[in-house]
């Protein structure tokens, strides 16, 4: 069974030196995962911090860093932050990373992985 999921962010998680992170891994969430933010006072005061206190848990390493907890995750650009929500949502309600897209130009539909990769991976 797959736990871990690569991920690649939109922006990136830019560091105190100035150094831009973008590749990352997220793990399956578990039960406490779920739970356990919501005995935090931030998540109490501020429900919409749930989201925050819970990427922070899933949510391994970005780029070289490594120890990942909820500052990190709030100086995430808001682009970056909805993505790693929405990723969270793809991963463990519906076990995959895949999003069907439709092509712009010609209207063709096509799934694409959010995990990322370089072009022509598989």
């Amino acid at each position: 069974m797959r736990t871990e999921f690569p991920f690649r962010l939109p922006r990136g998680y830019v560091d105190e030196r100035g150094a831009v992170h973008r590749d990352g891994v997220m793990r399956l969430a578990t039960a406490r995962d779920e739970l356990v933010p919501l005995r935090d006072d931030r998540v109490r005061e501020n429900p919409a911090y749930l989201s925050v206190v819970l990427i922070s848990r899933v949510v391994t390493r970005i780029g070289g860093v490594d120890d990942i907890h909820p500052g990190v995750i709030e100086d995430l650009f808001a682009s970056d932050l909805a993505f790693l929500q929405d990723f969270y949502r793809r991963v463990n309600a519906e076990g995959h990373t895949r999003a069907a897209v439709t092509c712009p130009s010609c209207q063709e539909e096509f799934a694409v992985d959010l995990a990322g990769g370089r072009l022509g991976e598989s």
